[in-house]
């Protein structure tokens, strides 16, 4: 594993926002970075099953799920597919599950907590949405780098150390 966040941190103080420390790991990679695709969605993952089919190599999807700790909003067989399509990880600001399998998959993945109960797929959500919980804003289109120290987000990509 490999620190950079606090390299980041060091180097851009004035360009960058740090989410508040409420998120726990549970890909299987322990760092990943990327452009952010947002998409905001409560308690329904139908948007998050169509993002993860489609290409993400260099991307980061970016979930807020409502802080929903009642409803997992990405298990094994959604981060098998995001990883395959190439994504980099994926950031929920909710839950997940199957979290014995998904740290096994190639993939980021940060969340507030797992939960076993799956979403209603009702086709609900929006994807590209400016996003603000855990004390940030993100954007579409902005840039986050995680790893054991946190979440931090820029506007733009950010040389690593």
């Amino acid at each position: 594993m490999k620190d950079i966040l606090p390299d980041l941190c060091d180097l851009y103080p004035k360009h960058i926002q740090i989410a508040d420390p409420i998120f726990q790991d549970f890909g299987g990679r322990d760092n990943f970075h990327g452009e952010v695709v947002t998409v905001y969605c409560f308690e329904d993952n139908s948007r998050i099953r169509e993002l993860v089919q489609t290409p993400g190599k260099g991307k980061v999807l970016v979930v807020d799920g409502g802080g929903s700790r009642r409803k997992a909003l990405l298990g094994d067989m959604l981060a098998e597919k995001a990883a395959a399509n190439g994504w980099e990880g994926v950031v929920i600001h909710g839950a997940v599950r199957d979290v014995a399998a998904q740290a096994q998959v190639n993939l980021g993945l940060k969340a507030l907590c797992a939960h076993p109960m799956p979403t209603e797929k009702k086709g609900l959500g929006e994807v590209g949405k400016t996003l603000s919980f855990a004390g940030i804003v993100i954007v579409n289109g902005d840039y986050i780098y995680c790893d054991a120290n946190g979440i931090l987000v820029a506007k733009q990509p950010l040389a690593l150390p």
